[in-house]
């Protein structure tokens, strides 16, 4: 929190959302001290920060751990809720899942991460809980990478020079070398197959959503089990129908922004 900003800017706001963003998927549940350790924010003002979240129902305390509370879900679905794009989307996902049995998801790049706007869950993969809004980094999903590799080329360097890439497991893309080297071949291709790097023995395949300009500004991936068959089995079987969905969905953007 140490950027410069206008005179306009409240201090007081960056810090509200630091707390808030200081709990993620793996992080659930924080003790003050660690939202001290994960915001940069003194214990004094992180406590006045999460309190006045407690009492505003934003956030739970059972005396000793703070919990992020379903109202918070409220900021994304006040953003969905003017969006067409998951409205659209649904439909074209569902027949998707359908036909291959798999679950299928939409994201958007929000900073170091994606996050989900829409999913459709499979009966297989039914103990995979993403509730819409949920984020992972970008560096290590199929749909992250594809939004990378979607940025213009200043933007994508300034982008790797300040994200950490996080080992989340023995094969994530952890070296800026390799992640620019990979997201090159991803924007030559137009697809991208991403084995075991976010979770051990999920596989993610993803392609872009471009808008009318043909700029990417959102991803739609299929995910599945990585075990028992290979990546050029899945890349066979899943991007033809993942990009003919893609292409669909596209066009059902253009006609409802009149393009």
């Amino acid at each position: 929190m140490s950027e410069r900003h206008g005179t306009h800017f409240v201090r007081s706001a960056e810090k509200t959302l630091a707390v808030l963003r200081a709990f993620t998927p793996e992080h659930q549940e924080l003790t003050l001290s660690e939202v001290v350790q994960r915001t940069g924010l003194d214990r004094s003002g992180a406590r006045r920060f999460l309190l006045t979240l407690v009492d505003l129902g934003y956030v739970s305390h059972d005396g000793r751990l703070f919990t992020l509370t379903p109202r918070v879900l409220e900021f994304g679905y006040s953003y969905l809720s003017g969006r067409s794009l998951p409205e659209l989307a649904r439909p074209h996902l569902r027949k998707l899942t359908e036909r291959l049995g798999e679950m299928t998801a939409v994201a958007v790049l929000d900073g170091d991460d994606i996050r989900y706007v829409l999913r459709v869950p499979s009966p297989k993969l039914l103990s995979v809980a993403i509730p819409v809004g949920t984020r992972f980094p970008a560096h290590a999903t199929s749909m992250g990478k594809v939004l990378l590799a979607g940025l213009p080329p200043e933007q994508l360097e300034a982008r790797l020079g300040a994200m950490t890439l996080h080992r989340l497991t023995e094969s994530t893309t952890s070296s800026r070398q390799a992640l620019r080297a990979e997201l090159t071949e991803i924007r030559n291709q137009g697809f991208v197959v991403c084995d075991d790097e976010l979770e051990a023995g999920l596989r993610g395949v993803a392609v872009p959503l471009r808008d009318a300009a043909g700029e990417v500004h959102a991803a739609v991936n299929v995910s599945l089990d990585a075990r028992g068959t290979t990546p050029e089995a899945a890349r066979e079987r899943i991007v033809p129908p993942l990009l003919t969905t893609a292409e669909r969905v596209e066009s059902d953007l253009r006609l409802k922004s009149g393009g």
